[in-house]
């Protein structure tokens, strides 16, 4: 039988999406918005064949760009994943590739112009709040590639607009966040658990829908009352820091979530979560779930990450270039899923002694009926 687990129509607004913030960026990288020297970087040649995984003569001739968010490529998160799928594919094809960080939401539009100018073959935007320029460059540019990480393009009236040399990059994450959801109620020992957001925007609320479905299941399957605090799926608002860099806001509504019992929380909010963990670490037994990279690797708190629900960015990222370097470029969207390894649940690291048998077989068993399309999780934010 074929289960659908719906969730409530979305209120936040569709203008804005996930845009993680962090730290300064590595010395190859660009300084935002002053048409600096790109800092890219061109592996030697070897003459092998483009694509092959080795570096390449037609490789040095060609350009992939990246514009981040205003928090920069070592935020642990979000465009840290961008930039790896950058790396791995300057390693792979011998590529020219170029980073530059915006600071703030001003420098979209310069930054996206300047590579433009600059001769990039393919110029990759980093989350939703670079529609606009992605958009305007492509539509300005129709001989150069585009893309844009976890949005589609639209008009004015919010419509979806299909432009041939610009692919949007998106991900079903409410799939993995479902299971994340169905682990935390199993192995909440307070029978409260919890999440809250950076901005109430799809890229965020996506997450959190799944996290309260598989709450839900979990008290469907075990006649359990687990509590989640920080979301409302009906309501469709909930607990948010209000940006993603104030990781003092996600340190304090972790601690207020404390107060109130949640011993797992889910923070949905880049480096704000490194708030979160900060709180969690002085409270024994509380856990942290990570999202977008495996927090147990990407951050100092792994002892803390009772898992993480990953978004594969990096390897999309990789994909998408190589396909424009070997003249494969294609507008169709690109939709990370459960089944195509898109998305999913990281390692359970050093809990993993912790999690029982018959919860890791249930999860499995959820897994394959979502990839199986007999269990369908339904979110309002689901691209």
């Amino acid at each position: 039988m074929r289960r659908v687990l719906k969730l409530a129509a979305v209120t936040a607004a569709a203008t804005l999406t996930l845009a993680a913030c962090g730290d300064a960026p590595e010395d190859d990288t660009a300084d935002a918005g002053n048409g600096a020297d790109s800092g890219s970087a061109t592996s030697d040649d070897t003459g092998a064949a483009p694509g092959d995984g080795a570096a390449t003569g037609d490789g040095a001739d060609f350009q992939a760009c990246m514009v981040s968010d205003s928090g920069g490529f070592d935020d642990q998160s979000f465009n840290q994943s961008g930039r790896e799928g950058m790396e791995a594919a300057e390693e792979a094809l011998g590529i020219q590739t170029t980073l530059v960080e915006s600071q703030s939401d001003a420098d979209y539009a310069t930054n996206v112009n300047t590579l433009v100018s600059q001769g990039c073959n393919i110029t990759i935007g980093v989350g939703f709040l670079l529609e606009d320029a992605i958009q305007a460059g492509a539509e300005d540019n129709p001989d150069t590639n585009f893309a844009l990480i976890d949005s589609a393009f639209s008009d004015t009236d919010f419509n979806a607009v299909e432009l041939d040399n610009a692919k949007p990059i998106l991900f079903n994450t409410a799939e993995a966040s479902f299971l994340a959801g169905y682990l935390a109620a199993g192995m909440s020992e307070t029978g409260t658990v919890a999440t809250f957001g950076g901005l109430q925007i799809p890229s965020v609320a996506i997450f959190m829908d799944g996290f309260a479905d598989g709450v839900d299941l979990y008290n469907e399957d075990n006649d359990a009352d687990v509590q989640l605090l920080g979301w409302d799926k009906e309501a469709q608002n909930g607990s948010f820091s209000g940006d993603f860099e104030n990781q003092s806001q996600g340190q304090t509504l972790t601690e207020q979530f404390i107060a109130q019992g949640a011993d797992i929380i889910m923070p949905v909010a880049g480096p704000v979560g490194l708030g979160a963990a900060a709180a969690a670490e002085g409270e024994e037994g509380t856990k942290i779930i990570w999202v977008d990279s495996d927090g147990y690797n990407s951050t100092e708190y792994g002892d803390l990450m009772l898992t993480s629900v990953l978004k594969q960015i990096g390897p999309a990222v990789e994909d998408t270039i190589t396909e424009s370097y070997e003249d494969g470029f294609t507008n169709e969207p690109y939709v990370g899923t459960l089944e195509n390894d898109g998305v999913g649940l990281a390692e359970f690291h050093d809990f993993d002694g912790d999690v029982p048998q018959e919860l890791k077989d249930r999860l499995t068993e959820l897994e394959q009926q979502i990839v199986d399309g007999e269990l369908t999780v339904e979110s309002p934010n689901s691209p």
